[in-house]
């Protein structure tokens, strides 16, 4: 059973910064996608970074336009953890980030629908 369990996130005012991670259990991140998502209220749920899985050329990460240069994401292969650095925190990024896996991409999608397996979700609030 696969099971991904997001923390780190809280408030903080703008510009500062937050890290979340995600650990997973039942899938190692390295063979799979993963990705980092974000729902405001009232919006839809939008990426915002990913992780392709690692193949024997290395891997890749690709970031929404909006956190490009701000935010990071890394793997801890060891703990089976990736994280999500959040750096220049603006109000807008106030949502609540999930996690998610896509088993059956070698990138990380975009659309939400690509993603079998998702977390419980993380409050992150950017007060101005």
């Amino acid at each position: 059973q696969v099971q991904l369990v997001e923390s780190g996130g809280g408030l903080v005012q703008a510009g500062g910064s937050l890290r979340l991670s995600c650990a997973a259990s039942g899938r190692t991140f390295s063979s799979v996608a993963m990705g980092w998502f974000r729902q405001a209220p009232g919006a839809e749920r939008e990426f915002v970074a990913g992780m392709s899985r690692v193949t024997w050329s290395g891997g890749s990460t690709n970031y929404a336009d909006s956190v490009k240069g701000r935010f990071t994401v890394s793997r801890d292969n060891a703990n089976n953890t990736v994280y999500l650095q959040m750096n220049s925190l603006k109000p807008e990024d106030t949502a609540v980030y999930y996690c998610a896996i896509s088993p059956g991409y070698g990138s990380s999608p975009s659309r939400p629908n690509a993603y079998d397996y998702w977390g419980q979700g993380t409050q992150v609030t950017v007060s101005s």
